[in-house]
């Protein structure tokens, strides 16, 4: 069984198998907020959680390894988020859960900008190697989906509007305002309200307009 220091006595302590990738996970989080994601090394990620060079290698054997459990660490919290949102919609209306779903993800980014950054990057993690990331993020999407049928089933929506392409849109948008809200972007574009207000309120206007078209 591993060792790691306990960091109030400086002694030894054991690793339960089971949290070593968590301690791991955390540390490598650690190294990107303070020295960027360029930084990242399993056997720095090891020195942080206090396990010989070695141990993290019967977990994660690249780098690219080790940051594809912190996206899905990211991907386990925004689906939280998301759900979160999403039960807490008010009435029946597939536009609002719709909506619900955005703001769901919008605050999980701003909550969780390391995370944001890792599961955005496809030259940092093997998103297809995850079975976690692939279905997480299909089941979100099958989810928009479906409450896009059910508004057009109502009549919210066109019956020739193409749902795929919405789809694609709406993710478009929230990943965008996240994006520029995180690298603080939205001062040059004259945003009055606090990034977070400005991103909601975006998004707001743009559900809006669908019922429109």
């Amino acid at each position: 069984m591993e060792k790691a220091q306990d960091k109030k006595t400086g002694r030894d302590r054991p690793y339960h198998h089971g949290n070593l990738v968590d301690e791991l996970v955390a540390a490598t989080i650690a190294i990107i907020e303070e020295r960027g994601a360029e930084n990242v090394s399993v056997r720095e990620a090891a020195k942080r959680a206090g396990v010989s060079p070695g141990a993290p290698f019967r977990h994660f054997r690249s780098k690219t390894a080790l940051m594809t459990a912190v996206a899905e660490q990211a991907m386990n919290r925004l689906t939280e988020s998301v759900e979160i949102a999403r039960a807490q919609a008010e009435g029946d209306d597939p536009l609002a859960a719709f909506e619900a779903i955005g703001h769901g993800y919008l605050r999980w980014a701003l909550a969780n900008p390391t995370h944001f950054e890792v599961i955005s990057s496809r030259t940092l993690i093997d998103f297809n190697s995850s079975d976690i990331l692939r279905e997480q993020n299909d089941a979100i999407r099958r989810s928009m989906i479906n409450l896009l049928m059910q508004a057009r089933e109502n009549g919210q929506l066109p019956h020739g509007l193409d749902l795929d392409q919405l789809v694609l849109g709406a993710r478009a948008l929230v990943y965008g305002l996240a994006r520029m809200a995180i690298d603080g972007h939205f001062p040059e574009w004259h945003v009055a309200e606090p990034p977070s207000e400005a991103m909601h309120k975006t998004l707001h206007l743009f559900i809006g307009q669908l019922t429109k078209s």
